[in-house]
Formats: C-alpha cells, structure tokens, sequence
C-alpha cells in the first residue's frame, strides 16, 4: 500500500493546477478520464463554473478556523477526483479552503481513470466512488483516514433515498445539487474539523 501511495504521490497535482487543467479542458471542449462523451464534457464546463464561484465564496467560521489552524500533524491530503463529477465539483473548493488554513496540510490531487489500482484500494461500497481524499502521514506515510465521496448529511440524504427508491433519479441528482447550493460547503468543513480532532484532539481541548 505503501508504494502504491507514493507512486500515486508522484503523479499528483496542485489543486491550483488541476484547477488550470480543468479550465484548459474546458476551452478545449473537452474533459478528463478515458471516456469524452459529450455529457461528460457538459458536466465539465458545469463543474468548472461552480469551483469557480465556490473558489470565491465559501466561508469558514471562526470557530473552525480555530481548530484547522491548531493541528500540528504534518499530512497529505491526496484527492482522486475526475473533472466531470459533481459531487467533486463541490467538495474539492471546500477542502481546498480548509487545506489553505493549515500549512501543516499539502493537498494533491490525481485522476481516477489514470490511477485505477490506487482507486481500487479505497472503494466506497465496492464502488469507484469519487471524490475521495486519502489522509497520509508525512512522517510514516501510512494512511490516517479516508474522506468521501460525499459529505456526511448528503450521504445520509442519498442513503435514506436509495434505501426507500433503490436507485438515484435524475430528479434527485437535481434535488442535491440544490442542498449543496444551500449548503455552502459548510458541511464538509464540519466534518473535516472532526475528523482533525480525531487525529489530534488537543486541536478540540
């Protein structure tokens, strides 16, 4: 596992720099990943306009500033992520955010199609589910826990609604793209605040 990351690690990209990527894939009417369907490319200049607004607006509060800005463990957040996905187009402008808070936090990222032995070792259900950050070690480079593919309310919202519908419809692809709107990335700021405590808990004392 150990050697697979690091190879992984020397693929892996800035988010300032996928973000470039994405924007020049944009132009070009293109998209990431092995498959270029026109639906995918659509979603890609979708995807890039929100990152770019979630760029400029989301927020942290105090209360968490607090907490990202007092750990102390020096780690690698390592991203797998395509440029067509929608619940990465949302997720990744907020752990950004939190990763700009803490230069103890260095956040890369690498494409799911192009690493597929790394995303096969950190499925979600059996699934390829992205985005989906690996929190790394600097120091032993073991892995400290795993976040994704989607924040934890909207995990519980597209549980409850599989559970009780068996798959997920367009219409509530749509409905969830609005909680996001509403969301602001607040969530996933929470969560990640959480999952820092975990690791150090004297950033919560």
């Amino acid at each position: 596992m150990k050697s697979l990351i690091e190879s992984s690690l020397k693929r892996a990209i800035s988010y300032k720099s996928y973000r470039e990527l994405i924007k020049d894939l944009v132009d070009k009417n293109s998209t990431t990943g092995y498959e270029k369907t026109e639906d995918l490319v659509n979603y890609t200049k979708l995807n890039d306009r929100r990152m770019k607004r979630w760029d400029k607006t989301i927020k942290v509060s105090e209360e968490f500033r607090k907490k990202i800005a007092e750990f102390r463990h020096p780690t690698t957040w390592l991203v797998i992520t395509e440029g067509w996905c929608g619940d990465a187009a949302h997720v990744l402008p907020a752990i950004n955010k939190v990763a700009e808070l803490n230069d103890h936090i260095n956040l890369k990222v690498v494409l799911r199609d192009e690493n597929p032995e790394l995303m096969d070792a950190f499925l979600t259900n059996g699934a390829r589910s992205i985005p989906k950050v690996i929190m790394i070690d600097d120091t032993s480079g073991s892995v400290l826990n795993t976040y994704g593919p989607r924040p934890s309310e909207a995990t519980l919202y597209v549980n409850r609604f599989k559970a009780k519908y068996g798959k997920l419809t367009p219409e509530f692809k749509e409905d969830l793209q609005h909680w996001y709107n509403k969301d602001k990335g607040q969530n996933v700021i929470k969560d990640i605040a959480e999952m820092l405590c975990k690791l150090e808990p004297s950033v919560c004392q």
